[in-house]
């Protein structure tokens, strides 16, 4: 598909350099007919003609005139594509701070514009693929040196290789097991290479297996945890993938939900949109981290210790796991008044089991 853009970049060219050739062509008519006093169609040699030196600064004039033309559309329409292969050059040698002056015609500010998005984008991958390996490296390290220094001792006999330190050394094994099958079904997730096998279920079913997981859990906590989905809705999706994203989802507001607090699983449907829901009554998020929640390793309280704060994947997988179905998922919170995560899905009409949605 062509862009409009590219059609007044043509017209502007040629608008420039055709009357640059108009332009010329009229003062050598004007120059010929001021000399010899016949029009530029014929070309009869006149009787007698008389020599007017001011004649000879006409085409000068003209000369200047065209180049003054010339360097103006130069400026206009070349300089700024001359611009943009001096930026890709330098981002072709790592340089992602290069940025294009957004000046010129509409079509050449829209393509730098686009050009500076580009670039924007591409650092802040840069940015994050910087921090990928960065926190990879963090989460690995510290469970690797639990049981390298556990291991260490008790081979010098500091410690004795009792049930509560190989449980120990244990947990944190299956700390590095999670974290690795985490990483993978993320990368998968983002690669548009996670395999789904998708069926058509009543998602209240879905609602209640969730509910019934955690509220050994929640009753502990003192937390009332309820769902709320009419038994006629159901929906086309890969059953244990959605399992996966409620859990993490109750699993996070279980954390940050005191006693007393409630979390409440809701699903309706409307204008062919099927919208889950996931509210708690826990601390909330700050406002300044809520656009970072579903990043790679977020968390949220800097300070609290590793234990039962999960390896921060579990919201990053749960977005990529939505949107492999074609969805989307967004969160609303307020500091103390508690979380909302909202889950939107496509719904599908009962006889569209067998078309593909993934």
């Amino acid at each position: 598909m062509k862009h409009p853009g590219r059609r007044f970049v043509f017209w502007g060219f040629l608008l420039l350099f055709g009357g640059l050739t108009v332009f010329f062509l009229l003062g050598i008519g004007l120059v010929f007919w001021l000399v010899t006093g016949t029009p530029p169609t014929d070309f009869q040699r006149p009787q007698s003609w008389h020599f007017n030196p001011l004649v000879c600064l006409i085409p000068i004039f003209f000369l200047m005139a065209a180049s003054i033309m010339g360097r103006f559309g130069f400026r206009r329409y070349a300089r700024p594509f001359v611009d943009i292969m001096s930026a890709t050059d330098a981002i072709s040698r790592g340089d992602l701070s290069v940025r294009l002056s957004e000046h010129g015609p509409r079509p050449i500010r829209e393509m730098a514009r686009r050009f500076n998005h580009m670039t924007s984008e591409l650092a802040r991958a840069d940015q994050q693929r910087r921090n990928l390996t960065t926190d990879i490296a963090h989460e690995l390290r510290n469970p690797l040196h639990i049981i390298q220094g556990n291991l260490e001792g008790m081979l010098d006999g500091i410690y004795e290789p009792t049930p509560d330190n190989l449980s120990s050394m244990l947990d944190e094994t299956r700390l590095l097991a999670r974290l690795v099958a985490d990483l993978q079904t993320l990368s998968l997730a983002e690669s548009g290479q996670l395999p789904l096998h998708p069926t058509r279920f009543p998602l209240s079913d879905l609602l209640e297996d969730v509910t019934a997981s955690f509220s050994p859990r929640a009753a502990e906590q003192g937390v009332t945890l309820a769902s709320d989905c009419p038994p006629e809705l159901t929906i086309l999706a890969d059953y244990d993938r959605l399992d996966q994203v409620l859990s993490n989802l109750v699993a996070n507001a279980l954390r940050h939900t005191p006693s007393a607090g409630s979390i409440r699983l809701q699903a309706v449907s409307s204008e062919g949109i099927i919208q889950v829901t996931v509210t708690d009554t826990g601390s909330g998020i700050d406002p300044a981290d809520l656009p970072f929640i579903f990043d790679r390793f977020w968390k949220g309280d800097r300070s609290r210790t590793r234990a039962g704060s999960g390896s921060g994947l579990g919201l990053a997988i749960a977005r990529q796991l939505v949107r492999a179905h074609g969805g989307d998922i967004t969160a609303a919170s307020q500091p103390g008044q508690g979380t909302r995560f909202m889950l939107e899905f496509p719904a599908v009409g009962p006889n569209s089991l067998d078309t593909p949605v993934f």
